[in-house]
């Protein structure tokens, strides 16, 4: 059996289902993830699964690499090696990180209190929690471009978020600069390439703004979020991950206020539909 079989086989038996949110029931077979339970968070069929750790199955793509690397938890040395073992290139230090490490993800999972999410440097959203897609809608439903904050932004707007005149315009602003100053620490990364390109072409606002030479990154802000429960007003705090550069996005209220009791409302009813009077 190859090095990447055995090493799949025993990362997966090693993750506990209670780590990724799952039930650990009664009656398993093994302490770790079933190979359903791996296929379902790395997005790909259980046959596949199943004809990757007996060896049938070669040359997986990178993002599917990928997905498994966070699907298993790997720190970022035993991310490169499964690359590695797959006969695939480690993500280049020269393009923008995506690799979600356990302890983030730790973070996302214990933090179930307050929306949170995290994005690349890019603004690429990689991993949210349950009242984050309660307040803001599944992000699972975006795919490619969609998932981008900066593309939604100066293409589609924010329908259902709300800031006044001033912070619309730093927010707007502040996104740009980020943008900027990430294409200068990747300057390899073909994908965020791309995007400015299409971003400058397709939006005058980011154009315009692109066009200021402006190097900055977005730390703070307030906004009124229009959710199934009502508008809640947040504060938006943006925390960055040392070594991946990951944005830890995290939403608060003020405690015993409306806002906060819609959360909790939120909490409670997840993505379920309100019924209506």
């Amino acid at each position: 059996m190859s090095e990447f079989a055995d090493v799949l086989r025993s990362w997966r038996d090693r993750v506990r289902p209670e780590e990724v949110g799952l039930p650990a029931g009664a009656g398993r077979r093994t302490p770790g993830l079933r190979r359903e339970e791996l296929a379902a968070l790395a997005g790909v069929s259980v046959d596949y699964v199943v004809r990757l750790e007996q060896g049938r199955a070669t040359n997986p793509s990178p993002q599917l690499l990928g997905a498994l690397a966070t699907a298993l938890r790997l720190t970022e040395a035993e991310r490169d090696h499964l690359f590695r073992v797959a006969g695939a290139a480690p993500p280049s230090r020269g393009v923008v990180p995506r690799h979600v490490s356990p302890g983030v993800q730790r973070i996302v999972d214990r933090l179930g209190d307050v929306p949170i999410a995290v994005f690349t440097a890019a603004h690429d959203i990689v991993l949210w929690n349950d009242l984050w897609a309660a307040l803001n809608g599944d992000p699972s439903r975006w795919t490619g471009i969609e998932g981008n904050l900066v593309w939604r932004h100066f293409t589609q707007g924010h329908d259902g978020v709300a800031w006044d005149d001033t912070h619309q315009e730093d927010f707007s602003s502040d996104l740009v600069a980020d943008l900027r100053a990430a294409s200068g620490r990747y300057p390899a990364d073909r994908e965020l390439a791309a995007l400015v390109a299409r971003l400058r072409r397709e939006s005058r606002e980011f154009a315009r703004r692109w066009e200021t030479g402006r190097i900055a990154e977005h730390r703070t802000s307030r906004k009124v979020v229009t959710s199934r429960v009502g508008p809640v007003e947040v504060d938006c705090d943006v925390l960055t991950v040392p070594g991946s550069d990951l944005r830890i996005v995290v939403y608060t209220v003020t405690p015993g206020s409306p806002d906060a009791a819609a959360l909790d409302l939120l909490r409670v009813t997840g993505l379920q539909e309100l019924p209506t009077a």
